[in-house]
C-alpha cells in the first residue's frame, strides 16, 4: 500500500489515503510497456503530411531535351530528371502512417502503471511528483487562486490537472497558466502523465479513477426478438 498525502488548497496535509499498487497494475514499474504506450500514442499524434515530388510528379515534357551526339554538351535526357533544378526528387518523400494499434487492455494497464511510476517518487517521506487536494471546487473561475493553490503545493515545473468533466471552473481557472495543462480523468494517458512532472488531482477524482467509476459505461447490445 502507498500513502498519499492529501493536502487543502492552501498546502497544507489535513488527511491521507491509501492507495494499493496492485490496482495500478504495480508493484513493479513495467517499463518496457510504458515506453511501447508512449510511442505508440506520440506516433498517431503525427500528421504525416510532408511530401516531396518525384520525377514522375513534375509538371513537364518527358522528351529528350537535345540529341545524344554533336552538340558538346553532355549526355542528357528529360528535363524533369532529379539533377536539373525544377526536377523531381530522387526518394521523394510519399505520405506515410505512423498509426499504430495497442490493445485495450495494454493501453488501460499502462495509464495506470504511469500513474503508478508518480506516486511512487518520493523525495525522503515526501511524495514530489502527485500532489492530491481535498477539493478543486472554485465558485467562480480565478486564474489567481489557480496559481496560489499551485505554488502552495510546490508545483513549479509543468503541471497536468486532471479533473471531472463536470468542473468547468477549476479548467478555466488553470487554463492560461504557462506550463499547465487540464484534462478530463477519464482521459488521463501514460504521454500526458509522463510529459508533465507534476500531477494534481482531487481525493475524490483519483478515486474515480483507481475505481474506475469515471469512464462512462459501455451500452449493452439489446437482442432483437
Amino acid at each position: 500500500m502507498i500513502e498519499i498525502p492529501v493536502h487543502n488548497k492552501n498546502g497544507d496535509k489535513v488527511d491521507s489515503m491509501q492507495i494499493d499498487e496492485t490496482k495500478l497494475g504495480g508493484p513493479d514499474i513495467r517499463s518496457a510497456l510504458l515506453k511501447q504506450a508512449y510511442v505508440v500514442v506520440h506516433g498517431n499524434q503525427r500528421q504525416a503530411s510532408s511530401r516531396t515530388k518525384s520525377r514522375g510528379m513534375v509538371k513537364g515534357s518527358t522528351r529528350k531535351i537535345y540529341r545524344q551526339k554533336g552538340t558538346g554538351n553532355a549526355r542528357m535526357g528529360a528535363n524533369r530528371t532529379v539533377i536539373r533544378k525544377g526536377g523531381g526528387v530522387a526518394f521523394a518523400k510519399t505520405r506515410e502512417s505512423f498509426r499504430r494499434k495497442l490493445s485495450k487492455k495494454m493501453r488501460q494497464l499502462a495509464n495506470r502503471n504511469a500513474l503508478l511510476a508518480k506516486m511512487v517518487d518520493f523525495e525522503g517521506n515526501v511524495l514530489t511528483e502527485v500532489k492530491v487536494v481535498e477539493n478543486l471546487d472554485f465558485k467562480t473561475p480565478r486564474t489567481s487562486e489557480m496559481a496560489t493553490m499551485l505554488g502552495a503545493l510546490g508545483v513549479n515545473r509543468t503541471c497536468l490537472v486532471a479533473l471531472p468533466h463536470t468542473n468547468r471552473e477549476a479548467a478555466l481557472s488553470a487554463r492560461n497558466i504557462a506550463e499547465v495543462d487540464t484534462i478530463r480523468i477519464d482521459q488521463l494517458n501514460v504521454f500526458d502523465l509522463l510529459n508533465h512532472r507534476f500531477l494534481v488531482v482531487d481525493r475524490a477524482t483519483l478515486e474515480s479513477f483507481i475505481d474506475g467509476s469515471c469512464f462512462p459505461a459501455r451500452e449493452e447490445k439489446k437482442e432483437v426478438a
